[in-house]
């Protein structure tokens, strides 16, 4: 990601340059700019060449710049504002920060309130985000990007229907703008209305806007039986080298997609291979494994049973973890189906907490100094606001189901917070579920998953971090085999309501006729009875992944 600011930053610059940003206060004396630049000029002139060098990725020094200008005029929003952009991605809380006191000096500045909500999106801290882009909007209504933030934010808060007006309202004033013209079909996807995303996408691409994205979501709407010609037509685009490793990577997945469908799987996963090499960041296996370990160290039964008594003891919350593609969509479908539950989506705010402790901090492995600041006080604190977050939710639902697959890693954190919370682990079939994780395009935060080697080896990890949790909490985690479920779909799901203390309602067989807005590559799937074409799917591509069936050695069931 070469660039990090938001959209807007080029107009911001020039309706916003930062000599207009220093209040009239710390104007300098006639004297100075007599004898030279003035101190606002040269401000302005540091904080474009913090730009630049930001541009380059030079961080550190870019950092450098905007500290030196708030050390000559202190609060100045602008170099707040670009603090916060070298967060965005890497340190998201203290881009938060650094946008919050840039909104507190220049209240009245939609770009700034734009990108605090963004970040705030990026946390799935909701109500606070969609505050801000309200704000944007109050400031500017005609802000496109403001627009679709907003959609963005309802549409991951459970809330398709009041996306689509502000993504159709961003197309009246813009309609070539790439945000607005994926955000509009993308809201409609998660609603289940693939038909009326699939066209809006092919508009797109006959406009020749955001190409390779809107491909990639194209093919995601639905099931070739044939080779459809939207085939042909993404291995021409996969010859223009303007498309950039982001654009080929996006385009290398939609021609696997495509070939898995039409059963050509030797093609397809030759696809996949190069889409994760165009955009491969390396992952640190070695650091990983010690950072398990040393969360298996830190972590005893002694040290979770003595801060458990200062946890919360509500039965509200109920974390569905595992790895990516192990069957989290479809578990969670199953039990917000029930009138008694509600399905909150993937939520980072487990995470962020963690984050905040230094427990998920990969280079830590002395946890136990991170695990000492946790008082009781704190423990009370923590579980009371997860709780609340929660509640905005759903205020009347006895379970709400936080579905963030790599929760797996937090459930010694969980233990503590919430003594009673349910914890569903989903398992799959280890090469089907590793298979599922590889042919799909992640984000950065999966980088483990774009080398067939090293996502066996990450799955190891990741079992033998799950084999800990268990001695842990002996009998606390309910293991939801996926091919149990799909054999024997009823049994397994009344086991799941039981599991979550409810009475058994029949709506949870019909999970596909729920309503409501999801969010993950399943969005397809979970809107179809249950299938039974999943299982032991790599045997399809037997011969392409020996590599991955190697590295998982003991663990992969050939």
């Amino acid at each position: 990601m070469s660039n990090r600011l938001p959209p807007a930053w080029a107009k911001h610059l020039k309706t916003h340059p930062s000599a207009k940003a220093v209040s009239p206060k710390a104007a300098p004396p006639k004297a100075a700019l007599q004898a030279g630049p003035s101190r606002a000029h040269a401000d302005d002139m540091l904080l474009r060449q913090a730009l630049e060098l930001q541009k380059a990725e030079r961080l550190p020094e870019a950092e450098e710049l905007c500290l030196k200008v708030l050390a000559r005029t202190p609060n100045h929003p602008l170099a707040f504002y670009i603090l916060g952009t070298l967060g965005i991605g890497y340190d998201n809380e203290k881009a938060l920060r650094y946008f919050a006191r840039a909104v507190g000096e220049e209240p009245r500045n939609p770009y700034y309130h734009l990108s605090l909500g963004e970040t705030y999106l990026k946390l799935s801290e909701f109500t606070p985000a969609i505050r801000h882009f309200q704000q944007a909007l109050a400031l500017k209504p005609d802000l496109v990007e403001a627009l679709c933030a907003l959609g963005d934010a309802y549409n991951s808060f459970d809330k398709g229907e009041m996306a689509l007006p502000l993504f159709e309202k961003a197309l009246k004033i813009n309609r070539d703008h790439p945000q607005a013209r994926l955000g509009l079909p993308r809201a409609l996807a998660s609603l289940g209305r693939m038909d009326e995303a699939a066209a809006l996408l092919k508009d797109a691409i006959a406009r020749r806007i955001a190409v390779p994205a809107a491909y990639n979501a194209l093919v995601r709407t639905r099931k070739f039986a044939e080779e459809p010609p939207e085939l042909a037509a993404i291995l021409t685009e996969l010859q223009d080298p303007d498309h950039g490793s982001e654009g080929a990577t996006a385009l290398h997945h939609a021609a696997g997609k495509v070939l898995t469908d039409v059963r050509r799987y030797k093609e397809a996963m030759d696809h996949y291979k190069k889409g994760n090499q165009a955009g491969a960041q390396k992952f640190d296996l070695e650091g990983y494994r010690r950072w398990v370990d040393a969360m298996i160290e830190t972590f005893t039964p002694e040290l979770v049973a003595s801060g458990a008594v200062y946890g919360n003891s509500s039965e509200v919350p109920v974390f569905v973890v595992g790895m990516p593609r192990s069957g989290t969509t479809l578990t969670e479908q199953i039990c917000a189906s029930h009138p008694n539950v509600h399905g909150a989506g993937e939520l980072s705010k487990l995470r962020r907490t963690a984050d905040g402790l230094g427990l998920a901090d990969r280079s830590n492995v002395n946890l136990g100094k991170s695990i000492a600041t946790i008082t009781p006080d704190l423990t009370r604190t923590l579980a009371e606001a997860h709780l609340a977050y929660l509640r905005e939710r759903a205020p009347d639902a006895l379970r709400i189901v936080d579905k963030m697959p790599h929760n797996f890693e937090l459930i010694g954190l969980i233990g503590i917070l919430f003594p009673n919370a349910r914890i569903i682990h989903c398992r799959r079939d280890a090469i089907d579920n590793c298979v599922s994780c590889f042919v799909l395009q992640f984000n950065e935060a999966h980088s483990y998953s774009v080398d067939l080697e090293t996502l066996g080896l990450y799955y190891r990890e990741y079992d033998r971090l799950m084999r800990h949790w268990d001695k842990i909490f002996p009998g606390r985690i309910f293991e939801n085999c996926y091919e149990t479920l799909i054999e024997d779909q009823e049994e397994q799901s009344r086991r799941l309501i039981n599991y979550l203390g409810l009475p058994w309602d029949e709506a949870c067989l019909r999970f596909f006729e729920r309503g409501g807005s999801v969010n993950t590559y399943s969005n397809w799937q979970v809107r179809q009875p249950i299938y039974t074409s999943s299982v032991k799917r790599w045997k399809n591509y037997e011969s392409e992944i020996q590599p991955l069936i190697d590295a998982l050695g003991d663990l992969a069931d050939t």
